[in-house]
């Protein structure tokens, strides 16, 4: 089979263009499905090795396509575009409305894990406003600094260098101590032996980070199907691994409310189902009371997300504009999620909207599953700055 390709002088490994090109195409196919795989219930609780599947569309290479060699076929007078059809072949097509004859392309599939997606989210997202008030020293894997080497160690330290420099004294020596002697060297081999290798010797420093909270507030009362708790969960359980894995020093607080709010761990809040009313302002004014007795906004970064479908009690309503607008006093950022609102309700976000002019206030809504990555990409998107 005849392949063309446009020529090149430097002489350059074709494995390696198709290996790019391939990488290319599956950057593309993954973001393209992000939506489908963020909103996958089965996301939730899974470790970062959990893996999912992307369909990728096929390689393919320009080549010669044989005819029939009948009579007129590969004939033309210059005018013809890409697809049309030249000549004759009576032998095809004519009436036929059964299978088709024409190449598919060629689709496959590849395997992605969880730790993989949020590498691809790490790099268009970012924790909005984070201010340096305050810091904390903490230690951690990024304030390591190296303090000379060492002969054992684990083998990512392996200080190459050094383990040469190590090998050359030792050949360095051999050679006198033969020329001492009289003797000559009987081959040029020399390799590498245990004595020779050498390890950065490494040490916790203490690193200023900056302090911040996210305050996950999310409505589990009746109006909340499964469908749309399990949207509201997905939101969470990917804001949070995000978080985490960017962040260094960040707390995560989780919250649940229906007309009461409380506190829960992190297993409870994606796994345990309630049902009741929902007094919205209830979750708020947790948040509040939270904040107050341990994250003084002085010292911490704040973000406060909110996930409901938008019902509410009216005689609420009032109260949860004024606690809104408290969040909003206090945080870096604030964040409300609505998620498959009702049409026969004028729902809390466009209330919300009207009565929360501050510009750290963020509304977006997920009326079907594949919107939660468009979702996550507005509330968090980075920031322009300004050089």
């Amino acid at each position: 089979m005849a392949i063309f390709k446009d020529y090149n002088p430097i002489d350059h490994d074709r494995s390696l263009e198709d290996r790019r090109r391939h990488k290319q195409l599956v950057e593309k196919s993954i973001k393209e499905n992000l939506g489908e795989i963020l909103s996958h219930e089965s996301i939730i609780g899974e470790s970062k090795d959990k893996k999912f599947k992307i369909p990728i569309r096929g390689l393919k290479e320009y080549q010669f396509i044989y005819g029939k060699n009948t009579p007129g076929i590969g004939s033309g007078d210059g005018s013809e575009k890409r697809g049309d059809r030249i000549g004759s072949d009576r032998q095809q097509g004519k009436g036929n409305t059964g299978a088709g004859n024409e190449e598919g392309e060629d689709i496959y599939e590849t395997e992605i894990t969880m730790e993989d997606v949020l590498e691809y989210l790490l790099n268009d997202l970012e924790l909005p406003n984070l201010d340096k008030k305050k810091f904390s020293e903490i230690l951690s894997d990024k304030s390591k600094k190296k303090l000379g080497y060492q002969r054992h160690s684990i083998r990512p330290r392996l200080a190459k260098k050094r383990t040469v420099i190590e090998k050359i004294k030792r050949k360095q020596g051999r050679k006198r101590a033969l020329k001492e002697f009289g003797l000559s060297e009987e081959n040029n081999r020399f390799p590498f032996k245990e004595d020779d290798l050498r390890y950065f010797k490494v040490k916790k420093k203490p690193r200023r980070e900056s302090n911040a909270v996210i305050l996950c507030i999310m409505d589990t009362s009746g109006s909340m199907d499964s469908t749309k708790k399990y949207l509201a969960r997905s939101f969470f359980f990917v804001l949070a691994n995000f978080i985490r894995m960017k962040y260094v020093n960040v707390e995560i607080v989780f919250i649940s409310h229906t007309t009461t709010a409380k506190e829960v761990n992190e297993n409870e809040f994606f796994h345990k189902v309630e049902s009741g009313g929902t007094y919205i302002s209830s979750g708020y004014l947790k948040a509040l009371e939270i904040i107050n007795e341990r994250y003084n906004p002085s010292y911490w970064n704040i973000y406060a997300f909110h996930a409901s479908d938008g019902e509410n009690w009216n005689e609420d309503n009032e109260r949860c504009i004024k606690a809104a607008n408290e969040l909003c006093q206090l945080c870096n950022m604030f964040g409300y999620v609505e998620i498959l609102p009702s049409y026969n309700t004028i729902s809390i976000k466009y209330r919300l909207i009207e009565g929360v002019t501050d510009k750290r206030f963020i509304a977006v809504t997920i009326r079907e599953k594949e919107e939660l990555w468009k979702a996550l990409k507005d509330m968090l998107k980075k920031e322009i700055r300004e050089g």
